[in-house]
């Protein structure tokens, strides 16, 4: 078993430069496909404003007490997300069973990556496709017809999806702060620049006003149960709440620095994000009087049209997929990096023969979800399992860890911080006093746990 001296050996010299690039680090890693992609997408399926507010709720409520507990969980422990909850609960005198978080936030990521580059896949190709033809003129029949011609090629689409990872290996081989600190920054300025470029191109070409009554102008009459799970859901998902990379960056992160401000940043950072996806998403859809209930297609299907319709469309199509592609290369990186700290622990290897391992078994598992979309599109793994029916490849794991394994390990997390290290990590630490810390207790105690099971409750029965 590896000592936490040797856990500490391992990873000596990954530190961040400062409380900044951690920022820049945990905030281009949570923000990616799932505020750029899916929150557009959700938030049209599910009636706009009020959606939205819940999400928000949700993500303030709940989704930063756990992100704050989890941060201390990774600086407190200082190395992989397993080892850091095996030392805590050591210390704690606790149960050598909750390593199962540990555990979970390997599995999450790894196989989270091998279904997550995928789509990333696709936004390449259609950065491709907008660089090189663009979209004039294309309708509806036009632009299915273009997505199922992209998703049906698995030599293409696997090229792709190699290269998109490889690119993150690259990336992470090179350290936290040569490699991750870098892109990072880059990432997070681009994507600032770049979506508040594209909101202020609609404001001037078709006007903001019917997008900001839908996205902020709440209609509670449209809510239904499934809706609150889902807006409830997405705020698990966009905050990357267990997925390993808060703990990874943390145990990266000196003593001093504020965990409940960066907890709040990155957050803030999150709603700001999909909030402009939205003006920069919705704006052009409802003008040309396409439908933001277009579900997952909305982005690769119903967008295009809307491109192909506009002044400066190309160019237009061209930022955004670029912009989409690279938001989901940060997030790749950060789903990768857990992975590659345990297996630096695990075999004592380097930094680049541990990524370059990991890498390519992300890849390989991956590719029956890329080949779920043609070669194994009417193959069903779980079919004998009643909520794996008719579900392929990649819909087995999308399902299996967006919607069952994340939550579960939320509650995990949530129960674990709250009753089992509550006198390890106390008020200081989370630079929290007074009522401040109360709260936080009540929702890591109370207020998570109980959401989180009747989240899962729901899913499950």
């Amino acid at each position: 078993m590896t000592t936490e001296a040797e856990v500490r050996e391992a990873h000596q010299g990954d530190v961040w430069t400062s409380n900044v690039a951690f920022l820049f680090a945990t905030a281009a890693a949570a923000i990616g496909l799932g505020s750029l992609w899916r929150f557009p997408y959700v938030a049209g399926a599910n009636g706009g404003g009020a959606f939205v507010i819940l999400y928000i709720v949700f993500v303030i409520a709940i989704c930063v007490p756990i992100m704050i507990g989890e941060m201390a969980i990774g600086r407190s422990g200082g190395g992989s997300a397993l080892a850091s909850v095996r030392n805590l609960a050591r210390e704690a005198g606790a149960s050598s069973a909750w390593r199962a978080i540990g555990w979970f936030s390997l599995l999450i990521p790894f196989f989270g990556l091998s279904y997550y580059s995928v789509v990333a896949g696709w936004a390449l190709d259609y950065a491709r496709l907008a660089i090189g033809m663009g979209f004039d003129g294309v309708d509806a029949a036009a632009s299915s017809a273009i997505f199922d011609d992209a998703i049906g090629s698995p030599l293409r689409q696997g090229f792709l999806q190699f290269a998109f990872i490889a690119a993150a290996a690259f990336v992470v081989a090179r350290g936290v702060q040569r490699g991750i600190e870098v892109v990072s920054k880059i990432k997070m300025i681009a994507l600032f620049v770049v979506i508040v470029g594209l909101v202020l191109y609609n404001a001037v070409t078709v006007g903001l006003g019917p997008s900001f009554r839908f996205l902020l102008v709440p209609d509670f009459s449209a809510l239904t149960g499934a809706s609150v799970l889902t807006a409830f859901g997405q705020a698990l998902f966009s905050t990357a709440i267990g997925v390993g990379v808060l703990m990874t960056y943390s145990a990266y992160l000196p003593r001093g620095s504020s965990l409940s401000g960066s907890a709040c940043i990155v957050s803030g950072s999150v709603i700001f994000i999909a909030m402009m996806a939205g003006l920069a998403i919705f704006p052009t859809v409802l003008h040309y009087g396409l439908t933001p209930a277009a579900g997952p297609n909305l982005i690769f299907v119903t967008l295009p049209v809307a491109f192909g319709q506009m002044i400066g469309g190309r160019i237009v199509s061209i930022i955004f997929f670029c912009l989409i592609s690279l938001a989901a290369f940060t997030t790749a990186v950060g789903m990768l990096e857990p992975v590659v700290s345990w297996v630096k622990e695990k075999t004592g290897w380097g930094r680049a023969p541990a990524t370059a391992l990991t890498a390519t078994l992300i890849w390989l598992v991956g590719l029956p979800s890329l080949l779920s979309f043609n070669i194994l599109k009417d193959v069903h793994p779980l079919g004998w399992f009643g909520p794996f029916r008719n579900k392929t490849f990649f819909d087995v794991l999308d399902f299996g860890i967006a919607e069952l394994l994340l939550p579960v390990n939320a509650l995990l997390l949530a129960i674990f911080i709250g009753w089992v290290l509550r006198k390890r990590i106390a008020g200081p630490e989370l630079d929290l006093s007074g009522v401040a810390y109360q709260l936080w207790r009540f929702a890591m105690c109370i207020v998570a746990p109980v959401a989180i099971g009747v989240l899962l409750i729901d899913i499950l029965f």
